[in-house]
């Protein structure tokens, strides 16, 4: 190597350090480091040579100065892209930044047959559309709503020289190969070499926690959650009308109200007309101000099995509700023990019965979509047991033979060839005949639901691209049942505001063929309604 060349090199700094590595590194007064050579172990010959006097990667180079100082620059964690991957589109005029953490982390999920992998390939696929006519992805492209989306690169060994934040950031959290330090690492980086506001988006509670302790602004996605008083407020909408009016709906079946009175009513909602305290008719807005009486019958009959009757004005709306061959989608909400998940399956059962559609199909999420079904024994029915017993057990009471109480009288002797476990269960038959389905949500992809009754039980368990693939599944003369409690989630990607249940009610309320029942009343037990109410 040329002397003169490394001398102009030590010229321009006040220290110089050779690597342990055999790597010359030079300490420059600007705060930056340059490699200038690398011997080769075995020689003293050079193998790697940079211009003398060149510079080391600028701040540019790593993405972490944003094309202007107008606007925000949001950096979005993993969960965010793998709940919504749309979510690149909502940000507008501001400043997108993807750490290429993320995209590490983003390829672990890429394999994956679930709703989780699916998404992980569309964000690849997005962003290698987005970066495709950009030669440097670290410096930004423009977005159609103005703004731009550019990757952050985080690397202690090569970007600038770390700030005293961010050195006392690596204080408090040492792990510098840990993705979430990366990141907020990343964060902390924009903000000392940007003057507009850094904000970290995430979905991880524990990392929005982590990132207030070392002062980084940070948000929840918020594209997708509904208004907290729609998860909160169970009780039905009260609508005032005369003496007059209130008996002439009860002689007649309808009644229509002015515009005004009827503000802020959704199609096929559910209301009490009430002249005075006591007296109150459940009613049914049809559109246009015209409500209509409820449909629903004194019991819904099972042949061979059980009746079930509604207990209360909620189950009473459901039932109307599930029973309208206009409505094919059916939310609802309610706490354990209100009876949600029985009155769905003995109504299906009941139309199936009278021939209305050509048989039920009963699912329930596995958390997590499907990944814990192989380490249970058996076939797929069996792996499905465990989580699919509450259905069995509706099931099993429904279509249960009625027996008379008291005593049993004596039975003949059952064959020895016989034994209690050939004797099949009524819904199983059901089940070979394919009448009856019971099935792994995580598998739905892909198919088209024809002329089926299909119940989606523990829905909020769902995240909002997962219920939009269910719901895009239903074919011509399908009905969608989703019920669930917004309040119990055990998915660690949503909660009670932005779930795939809360989410579908609210992104389809107002449609001709939806409708939503809130249930506030548990009929299971004294014990389960006080538990579920003050626990």
């Amino acid at each position: 190597m040329a002397a003169g060349g490394l001398a102009a090199c030590i010229s321009r700094s006040a220290s110089y350090t050779v690597h342990p590595t055999l790597t010359l590194m030079i300490h420059r007064s600007d705060d930056t480091q340059c490699a200038l050579f690398e011997e080769s172990p075995t020689d003293n010959s050079v193998s790697k040579k940079r211009r003398p006097g060149a510079d080391a990667p600028k701040p540019a180079d790593f993405g972490l100065t944003a094309p202007s100082q107008i606007v925000k620059n949001y950096v979005l964690d993993t969960n965010v892209l793998l709940h919504d991957p749309a979510s690149l589109e909502h940000f507008k005029e501001n400043h997108l930044c993807i750490p290429v953490d993320v995209l590490a982390e983003l390829d672990k999920f890429k394999s994956e047959q679930t709703e989780r992998g699916a998404n992980a390939r569309r964000i690849h696929r997005r962003l290698t559309e987005m970066f495709s006519c950009s030669e440097a992805v670290t410096r930004g492209v423009a977005t159609p709503f103005g703004g731009t989306v550019r990757l952050v690169i985080y690397d202690p060994a090569s970007c600038p020289k770390n700030s005293e934040q961010l050195n006392r950031f690596h204080r408090i959290f040492p792990d510098k190969e840990r993705v979430d330090h990366r990141i907020l690492a990343a964060c902390l980086l924009l903000m000392q070499h940007n003057t507009a506001p850094v904000v970290l988006v995430t979905k991880d509670i524990n990392m929005q926690l982590k990132a207030r302790a070392v002062g980084i602004e940070c948000q929840d996605y918020l594209n997708d959650k509904v208004d907290a008083r729609e998860v909160s407020n169970y009780e039905v909408r009260r609508i005032e009308v005369d003496t007059n009016e209130l008996q002439r709906f009860a002689s007649t079946g309808e009644l229509t109200l002015d515009e005004d009175r009827v503000q802020g009513v959704f199609v096929n909602e559910y209301v009490l007309l009430g002249a005075g305290e006591k007296q109150t008719i459940p009613a049914r807005l049809f559109g246009e101000g015209r409500f209509v009486r409820l449909n629903c019958p004194e019991m819904l009959k099972i042949p061979d099995g059980q009746a079930l009757k509604p207990l209360n004005l909620g189950q009473r709306c459901l039932i109307d509700a599930l029973l309208n061959p206009e409505i094919s989608l059916v939310t609802c909400y309610g706490h354990a023990g209100t009876g949600k998940t029985l009155v769905a399956v003995a109504a299906g059962l009941h139309e199936m019965f009278n021939r209305r559609y050509n048989g039920i199909t009963v699912s329930r999420p596995v958390v997590a979509m499907g990944e814990q079904l192989g380490f249970l024994p058996g076939s797929l029915d069996e792996k499905m047991r465990p989580w699919l017993q509450p259905i069995h057990d509706a099931l099993d009471l429904l279509m249960r033979p009625s027996t008379p109480l008291g005593p049993r009288r004596k039975q003949q002797k059952v064959s020895t060839n016989a034994t209690a476990a050939t004797v099949k269960k009524p819904y199983e038959i059901l089940m070979e005949q394919g009448i009856l389905e019971i099935e792994a949500l995580c598998y739905i992809r892909g198919r088209s639901i024809p002329n089926r009754f299909f119940i989606l039980d523990e829905a909020q368990q769902l995240t909002p691209q997962e219920a939009k693939t269910i719901v895009t599944r239903m074919s011509r003369d399908s009905k969608l049942v989703m019920v669930g409690d917004p309040a119990q989630i055990d998915n660690p990607y949503v909660d009670s505001r932005s779930n795939g249940l809360v989410y579908t009610r609210n992104r389809l309320k107002g449609q001709p063929f939806v409708a939503h029942i809130a249930l506030n009343r548990g009929e299971r037990s004294e014990l389960a309604e006080a538990g579920a109410r003050l626990m």
